[in-house]
């Protein structure tokens, strides 16, 4: 196999246009450290915050020309931001003060919402969120997942992300569920969890155009019209972003908490405040942050590299006064067999990504159950200076 330099890493980046198509990115400086591993190729890149969205495709491309190159298995590029001295984020509002005791407030102040129903044998329901995609959010679920089971927990999963489902492909399940009695569905099951997901009703290539009521009605069914049966704790793996599908879990699903997904640098932090104050703004109580993709080690020398940064989260979390779960590495392991169908939880379970992950699951855990013990319902108040 050939061996793969930095040299020519950056000199094939250097074929990529920076923003405005001014020069290029290596020659603009906004290209981090390359680092190299077995032929796998990791760095980051710099944008200004305010630009992240658009300069996707930017990313896409140096990912691109870069595994193009001989000898590389396979590249991980993630955009970046440096926050400037002095600068703070843009404030967010407080939700609107109860009208009265006893009376929980919907997404924008104005009425107060009905009793949310629970689901007859599930003991609690935890959403697994982030503020964007790319983050890691379902890799992270779906480890959450299985390492709630390692620790003992009767588990089950709902992928309710209607536009992308990924539960199928994560854990490794093909096939259509079965209906039985009263349209009641069975759920699929591998490595001893219970899952739904519309990936297991609607062929990955066809394409999906969601209405706000059907979204709500699609995953009502998939929670309520399913044989869960005795589950200590149900993980809902949610779709990136505060749009239609978070607000009908956290409005009509009686959700006993929220987990945070975000990267260590400020463009995932940024949206990540976003999913925060938008579980505050409807009471649900966050369990906490988790870091994802926190550090790096290189497999060869052991030696740790902060490709993306590090730290934010917890710094973060630190800040507004919520729980720090955890960091998870940065490696091509977690990723790959992720995307084999078979998790680092249940392939590796000695390994020291699945201990991090069954620690993480445990401080879920226990935030979970002093939150039911002090009847805490609701998020703490959040502003961000």
């Amino acid at each position: 196999m050939t061996d793969v330099s930095k040299d020519q890493v950056l000199e094939k980046l250097k074929s990529v246009r920076g923003p405005d198509m001014d020069g290029n990115i290596v020659d603009l400086g906004m290209v981090s450290d390359v680092f190299i591993s077995d032929g796998k190729v990791y760095f980051s890149i710099t944008v200004p915050a305010e630009r992240a969205k658009e300069l996707d495709p930017m990313r896409a491309a140096a990912e691109r020309v870069v595994r193009d190159i001989p000898g590389v298995k396979a590249a991980m590029v993630a955009l970046t931001a440096d926050k400037k001295a002095g600068a703070g984020s843009a404030p967010v509002s407080r939700p609107a003060p109860q009208a009265q005791a006893g009376h929980a407030h919907g997404a924008h102040g104005q009425q107060p919402q009905r009793a949310k129903s629970g689901v007859p044998g599930v003991g609690a329901i935890i959403a697994v969120a982030s503020g964007k995609g790319g983050v890691g959010k379902s890799t992270t679920s779906v480890n959450l997942a299985l390492a709630l089971k390692a620790n003992g927990l009767r588990v089950g999963i709902l992928d309710a992300d209607i536009y992308g489902p990924s539960m199928p492909r994560l854990l490794g399940i093909s096939g259509r569920p079965q209906q039985i009695e009263n349209r009641i569905i069975k759920p699929m099951e591998n490595y001893g969890i219970k899952v739904m997901s519309m990936g297991f009703l609607v062929d990955e290539d066809v394409a999906m155009i969601w209405r706000g009521p059907m979204i709500q009605s699609a995953l009502m069914q998939m929670l309520r019209e399913v044989a869960w049966g005795e589950l200590d704790v149900l993980v809902v793996d949610m779709p990136p972003g505060t749009g239609d599908a978070q607000l009908t879990m956290a409005q009509q699903v009686p959700l006993a908490g929220a987990v945070i997904v975000s990267t260590p640098q400020d463009l995932a932090l940024i949206d990540a405040r976003k999913g925060l104050n938008m579980f505050n703004k409807v009471e649900v109580p966050v369990l906490g942050l988790v870091e994802n993709m926190s550090y790096f080690i290189a497999p060869d020398t052991g030696n740790r590299y902060d490709i993306f940064g590090h730290g934010g989260a917890r710094r973060e979390a630190e800040k507004i006064g919520v729980p720090f779960l955890g960091e998870v590495p940065l490696t091509m392991d977690i990723r790959e067999t992720s995307d084999a169908g078979t998790p680092v939880v249940v392939s590796n379970p000695e390994g020291a990504a699945a201990k991090t992950y069954r620690d993480i699951a445990a401080r879920v855990w226990s935030e979970l159950k002093a939150k039911q013990a002090t009847g805490a319902h609701a998020a703490p108040s959040i502003v961000f200076d």
